[in-house]
């Protein structure tokens, strides 16, 4: 991992070498937004929707960067070339940059960008998860910010939610976190979209709730609707997903996972997730490598999916 190189304010340094300045407000006080994208086959998936979310984090906290989408592309697309990276993991910032050491941002924003980049196994038809094994989730005391608070359809540098909701896991051991909103709905994992199966659909906490918007949740509901499966968007309770007949977590770099338990409860997975994980990995084949390839399993990175990307 050392000999990576990062891009960091338009120029590819060593990632030991990669730095920001300590009076950036991304580093004082998270005041920063960013994407975490999965590339295939040396091209990201689904970019125009990571742009169109950065963009919408950006503006709901009046971050006027001035960058463009191709800009910010090409900045993530020169990161995976100096690596000769085909198949990674990237993260993508933007910050507000160097201000004075006050609370109110100025009007004025030299953004401060970085891309981070790290080595993946070959996603699609045939590859292997970067994660080991089912998910196991456990219910968290932390509650997910509410939208009065702290827009949940910004994806920003202040993941102090997450982060204390992944701190109650130590007890249990879970691999994710299950938040819920202040009404005691389920909301989402620290780092991921949450779905079930009852006897009747698909099932997912509507977006009118404190929901990120997740990349990977909405390739799912397309690939759901396509397939003319049933999906209902609503309020749910913890109950509904204890008692579900499957349960699955996504993220784009966790892909469609799988849940094994809920608060020690069997889930487990079945058919349907079953179903979604393949035309997710078609899906994936067809974009990025072509549609006809068959590889024989995902080579193991050594990495636990510890990623911080819905």
């Amino acid at each position: 991992m050392s000999d990576l190189q990062y891009h960091v304010d338009g120029d590819l340094v060593p990632a030991d070498a990669a730095t920001v300045s300590v009076r950036d407000r991304g580093f004082m006080y998270g005041d920063a937004v960013f994407e975490t994208l999965r590339a295939y086959g040396g091209d990201v998936f689904r970019w125009d929707a990571h742009a169109e979310r950065l963009a919408g984090s950006a503006a709901a906290i009046s971050l006027d960067h001035g960058l463009s989408d191709d800009d910010l592309k090409r900045r993530v697309d020169e990161t995976l070339a100096a690596n000769d990276l085909d198949d990674a993991y990237v993260k993508l910032s933007v910050t507000r940059g160097v201000q004075p050491g006050k609370l109110t941002p100025s009007p004025d924003v030299d953004p401060t960008v970085v891309v981070q980049v790290k080595p993946l196994p070959r996603g699609g038809v045939g590859s292997g998860p970067i994660w080991d094994g089912p998910a196991t989730l456990q219910t968290v005391k932390t509650r997910r910010i509410p939208d009065a608070a702290l827009p949940s359809r910004a994806k920003t540098h202040n993941y102090l939610n997450g982060i204390l909701a992944r701190l109650e896991l130590r007890v249990s051991d879970a691999d994710e976190a299950v938040m819920l909103d202040g009404d005691g709905h389920l909301a989402e994992g620290a780092t991921s979209n949450l779905f079930f199966v009852d006897e009747e659909a698909l099932c997912t906490p509507s977006l009118d709730g404190p929901v990120l918007p997740g990349i990977t949740r909405a390739a799912v509901l397309d690939i759901a609707r396509d397939e003319g499966i049933p999906v209902r968007e609503g309020a749910f309770t913890l109950d509904d997903l204890r008692g579900a007949r499957e349960a699955f977590v996504t993220n784009t770099t966790w892909e469609v996972r799988p849940v094994a338990t809920v608060d020690g409860i069997d889930v487990g997975g079945g058919p349907v997730t079953t179903l979604f994980q393949r035309l997710y990995d078609e899906r994936v084949e067809a974009a990025h490598y072509g549609g006809d390839a068959s590889p024989a399993g995902g080579a193991d990175d050594g990495s636990d999916g510890e990623l911080d990307g819905a």
